[in-house]
């Protein structure tokens, strides 16, 4: 006779889903976009040279896409106590809807989107998806991250 494994989802876990995270703003500075493009190695005057960057469809410097990696992370509001020992990074799907300005102030919000349990050959796990939305001071929509954590 075999034990079946306790299963890990939670109705705790399963009550966290959807949970937004308090909001977190940066006012997107010309100093922060030219370091962070100089880190990344990215030389393109859209990001440094604001005489260029304004003949440009921009009209004006703008931030690397992957310039909202550099705001500090929103974490949703719930605490989920995962029954796991160890914690995977599962990627992040990027969606880009308008460019960050210098002179932007970008807010982020996370959310918890799905968490479920899958059998993997080493034993049970959790895919916990969160999203992250981050809006200008005008209220459009400029990015949505997607990101998978892996707790095994």
């Amino acid at each position: 006779m075999t034990q079946q494994a306790k299963p890990l989802l939670t109705d705790e876990m399963k009550r966290a889903i959807g949970v937004e995270s308090d909001p977190v703003a940066l006012a997107v500075e010309a100093g922060h976009v030219r370091r962070f493009a100089e880190a990344i190695g990215d030389s393109s005057p859209l990001f440094t040279d604001e005489k260029r960057a304004r003949k440009s469809r921009y009209g004006g410097v703008i931030a690397p896409p992957t310039f909202l990696r550099a705001l500090p992370r929103p974490e949703p509001k719930v605490e989920l106590k995962l029954p796991t020992t160890r914690t995977l990074d599962g990627g992040s799907d990027w969606e880009y809807f308008e460019p960050v300005r210098v002179g932007d102030v970008i807010t982020a919000r996370a959310r918890i989107t799905a968490i479920a349990e899958r059998a993997l050959s080493m034993g049970p796990a959790l895919f916990i998806t969160q999203e992250t939305t981050y809006t200008n001071q005008l209220g459009e929509k400029v990015a949505t991250q997607r990101s998978t954590r892996i707790g095994y």
